[in-house]
């Protein structure tokens, strides 16, 4: 049966109960899909147990309003949870997780200044910040993160080795919709002809053969970017289609 832990406190009892069990972690924010669901089924393959967190995160978001709009389904989330033989779900509230109403925080200053940190000031911030609470309170033997939010994703790997925190990170490729979108949280909130629309997304940053050129495709079907970059050998793209941002990238 899954337990379900309110605060910080709760959770650190239990878990000093857990003795010389490996811990796999996969922090969300809600809302969970089948994407999800792939970091969970890897982290109980790989784990003695698997916790789960669901907490919407203020700090991260530069628009209040995208905040506002973010989907809670917890019914549907502990489903799921317990489908897939969760342990511990860590469910804390905004106080519990900033006592200090966010006087401190974690930031990078660099590669979280380019692609999503350029057009949304803070994010980052926010992100490495919770995270790194997360991760001192679960104290996980390693973490599931999606290749879809890669930037993200590299960023916690980045943060993990320089303050040389003992997990491991484990990259989980992108699920994706059967036309090609990739799973988010945030599709829900697309209406009919949006989602008709939203799988052009991929394969414009795959097809196209230079981040300007896939642009411009986006731009002509009626999106609006906000960046296609190359990086690394990779691509990388947000946009918005009607008032949901949508991010998204592939290896080049």
């Amino acid at each position: 049966m899954t337990v379900v832990l309110r605060s910080p406190q709760e959770f650190k009892q239990w878990r000093r109960q857990q003795k010389g069990s490996s811990v796999g972690f996969v922090p969300t924010m809600g809302a969970l899909h089948s994407g999800h669901e792939e970091l969970l089924k890897r982290a109980r393959q790989e784990n003695d147990l698997v916790v789960l967190s669901i907490f919407v995160n203020p700090t991260q978001f530069n628009d209040p309003k995208d905040f506002e709009k973010y989907p809670l389904t917890w019914d549907q989330d502990l489903k799921m949870a317990e489908t897939n033989k969760v342990d511990a779900i860590f469910y804390p509230r905004y106080p519990e997780m900033y006592p200090d109403n966010y006087r401190y925080k974690v930031t990078e200053g660099e590669y979280s200044k380019l692609l999503d940190g350029a057009h949304r000031p803070g994010h980052f911030d926010g992100v490495l910040s919770v995270v790194m609470k997360l991760f001192n309170i679960v104290a996980p033997t390693k973490a599931y993160f999606g290749e879809k939010d890669f930037q993200q994703m590299t960023l916690i790997k980045g943060m993990v080795e320089s303050f040389f925190m003992d997990l491991e990170i484990v990259p989980v490729a992108t699920v994706r919709e059967e036309d090609g979108l990739a799973k988010s949280s945030r599709n829900t909130r697309l209406n009919s002809e949006e989602r008709a629309k939203a799988p052009a997304i991929y394969k414009a940053i795959r097809e196209s053969k230079s981040a300007e050129e896939a642009a411009n495709s986006l731009n002509q079907q009626g999106f609006k970017v906000d960046y296609v970059t190359d990086i690394d050998n990779r691509r990388y793209v947000a946009a918005f289609l009607g008032e949901v941002r949508l991010i998204d990238n592939v290896q080049i």
